[in-house]
């Protein structure tokens, strides 16, 4: 059994296989620029889409990619365009807002995210922003997000085409979730949860619901919306008390401390990647 630490006093020993994530555990309080070498899982190639040339230049995913050209704040060769078809290659001159777009390393982070901190690139208000907490002068962004409220892994990426691939529905990735509920469940209960609940926006997926304690479950999913954990839990007239994601696809929170982060592995990714691929 491996230890999972979800912060917020609850950490405790996990019941899934051996951790398959490596590397040194990083907070903060660490100043070195741990950029390295190119993660990516082929060179680009040498033409592509805007959309894609910008999601490996870290500017954002294809999907949010897409709104900025839209808006006119993407310049080719002095052009407006604002079409997130158009192909470009290394030798444009590719700029968002003014600034010249390049190849950045790849980067991919795993964070095990405390209470209170947002899930965001950068948070305007009093909050600390989970970005924060890693030690990178890459552009990160968050592959999808955890509520404020929510504890555990979330990935960090500068790779668009992964985190898009990561989050789309049609790719499933799955994702685990250790919930501590208001009172225990009954076994009906988590049949339910299981077989898919009706939501005010439509009916859940089937999901693998085990139990894990008296009022502790473990829930995987492989799609994403809003709160989903916590709107399920509320379907059985129960609520959430405590969510930690422990897995996101093939990574495993494991022993990361809360609000450390590492860097993982090309190994890892090229893990994700499979994950990202394989109902291609």
């Amino acid at each position: 059994m491996t230890s999972v630490s979800c912060g917020s006093g609850c950490s405790r020993r996990g019941i899934s296989g051996p951790s398959r994530e490596g590397g040194e555990a990083r907070g903060r309080s660490l100043r070195s620029n741990s950029r390295g070498g190119s993660v990516g899982t082929s060179p680009r190639p040498p033409r592509v889409r805007l959309v894609k040339f910008l999601a490996h230049g870290g500017i954002a995913s294809r999907r949010r990619a897409e709104l900025i050209v839209g808006a006119g704040r993407v310049r080719v060769n002095g052009e407006v365009v604002e079409d997130p078809a158009r192909d470009v290659g290394a030798s444009d001159d590719v700029r968002v807002d003014g600034k010249l777009v390049g190849e950045e390393a790849r980067e991919v982070w795993a964070v095990n995210k405390p209470v209170g901190v947002v899930s965001t690139a950068r948070e305007p208000g009093s909050r600390p922003a989970v970005v924060e907490l890693v030690a990178s002068a890459a552009r990160l962004y968050p592959v999808g997000r955890l509520d404020a409220d929510s504890t555990g892994l979330l990935l960090l990426t500068n790779d668009g085409e992964l985190a898009n691939r990561l989050t789309h529905p049609r790719f499933e990735v799955e994702k685990a979730y250790r919930v501590e509920l208001r009172r225990p469940p009954a076994e009906e209960d988590l049949r339910r949860l299981a077989e898919g609940v009706e939501l005010d926006d439509g009916r859940t997926a089937p999901a693998q619901v085990r139990r894990l304690g008296e009022r502790e479950i473990e829930i995987v999913l492989r799609e994403g919306r809003n709160r989903q954990v916590r709107r399920m839990a509320e379907a059985i007239a129960n609520r959430v008390e405590r969510l930690c994601r422990v897995r996101f696809g093939p990574i495993e929170l494991g022993a990361l401390p809360s609000g450390q982060a590492r860097r993982l592995s090309e190994d890892e990714i090229a893990r994700l990647w499979e994950d990202a691929i394989q109902d291609e």
